[in-house]
């Protein structure tokens, strides 16, 4: 008898504009969208920022056949979580079906989404319009605090503390529970108790982490975003399992994120960065959570024989140092083989012996966990480390 079980894709992760900045490339510069498959082999899509083209590229349909179709929940009207609709390829397939559902705006009144996909698409802004997309498309206007079920998966609704109005989403499957809320700002003891109602429980609560505990004290009050800080509030008194930072502010650099996802931790147990080409899966052997990272994206790999000591955190939180041999080496990171098995998106700090005319010397790198796989020895990890500095 097969396990159920939920696979979440991340393909972008950034919030209000996308950014091609190399300092930025780790954790990925597209804007918000998600990809969730659910056991009945249902297909979910949150958001449609400027990720949802790179789903495109890689797009395969639903498991039901050919005519299934894609539901498609988009949490409000920003640019940021629109803008990849016109370069979705599959919405130009006449074979593809998608279901998109959203709220009425007090701004735009009935068929508020289409409404917003044709008018980015109108001219002058874009050389066709939608009538190019030859996919079957339905619309369904929800309203916040709605239950609805897609399949075998219960889909919740609560409104969002954000400008001009945003649904959270939290989706049951029979492998476990996806809360998704984005684009929140905290304050508001409505929408406070909305969110908490949302994440109760979850198994993975993705929620907006733009900016600082600073920032959204003084120069970003009333923007709309939230912190690592009052996501981890959230999460401990919502009882929520995993934590994800998510809608990373344009702004911040590959190792800003890294620092709030440190502080997060210190307070918090499971929590991870979202960043482009992450998966969860959820009701995996033993009902566990599981979380893989994308690799380095560029690099130039050559093998190599460096005796190294590496030093960080596992699993399950204990510190930990070894010596090992780094026996492949890019100019962007390195695959280790080591006893311990280190927590994904953990700091690692690895010293490298390297020969030299002079002798023997120490290289001191800082590196960032990406996978942890079974390692081709017997008690060993694979374990690929992106360098930081």
């Amino acid at each position: 008898m097969s396990v159920p079980v939920t696979k979440l894709s991340f393909w972008g992760v950034r919030g209000s504009t996308p950014t091609v900045d190399p300092a930025t490339w780790r954790y990925g510069g597209n804007t918000p969208c998600l990809e969730l498959v659910a056991p009945d082999g249902t297909q979910f899509i949150l958001d449609c920022g400027t990720g949802l083209r790179s789903l495109g590229t890689r797009w395969s349909v639903p498991a039901g056949g050919r005519n299934s179709e894609t539901h498609i929940l988009v949490t409000h009207y920003h640019w940021d979580h629109i803008q990849g609709i016109p370069f979705f390829m599959p919405l130009y397939a006449e074979n593809n079906a998608f279901h998109f559902y959203s709220f009425r705006s007090k701004y735009l009144g009935r068929d508020s989404l289409k409404q917003v996909f044709e008018t980015q698409m109108a001219m002058p802004y874009f050389p066709v319009d939608m009538s190019a997309m030859s996919a079957k498309r339905k619309f369904m206007e929800v309203t916040a605090g709605e239950t609805f079920t897609i399949g075998e998966n219960k889909v919740t609704t609560r409104e969002l503390n954000h400008p001009q109005g945003c649904l959270g989403y939290r989706i049951e499957t029979s492998a476990g529970t996806v809360v998704y809320a984005t684009d929140n700002e905290p304050g508001d003891p409505k929408h406070d108790a909305f969110l908490r109602e949302l994440a109760q429980g979850a198994d993975i609560f993705i929620n907006d982490a733009q900016y600082t505990p600073e920032q959204l004290a003084t120069v970003r009050k009333g923007w709309g975003h939230s912190t690592w800080l009052e996501g981890v509030k959230v999460a401990r008194e919502a009882g929520a399992k995993t934590l994800v930072l998510f809608h990373h502010d344009p702004d911040s650099t590959d190792r800003m994120v890294d620092g709030l996802l440190r502080q997060a931790r210190e307070e918090f147990d499971s929590v991870f960065a979202a960043s482009e080409g992450m998966v969860i899966t959820l009701g995996a052997a033993e009902n566990r959570m599981e979380a893989h990272m994308p690799g380095t994206r560029t690099a130039l790999r050559r093998e190599a024989q460096f005796r190294a000591k590496v030093s960080g955190v596992t699993e399950s939180g204990q510190e930990f140092e070894e010596e090992t041999i780094v026996r492949d080496l890019s100019l962007q990171g390195a695959l280790i083989s080591l006893h311990h098995s280190p927590r994904l998106q953990s700091e690692l700090q690895v010293t490298m012996e390297t020969p030299g005319e002079e002798g023997t010397h120490a290289m001191k790198l800082r590196g960032y966990v990406v996978r942890v796989d079974a390692g081709a020895e017997k008690g060993h990890s694979a374990v690929g480390v992106v360098f930081t500095d």
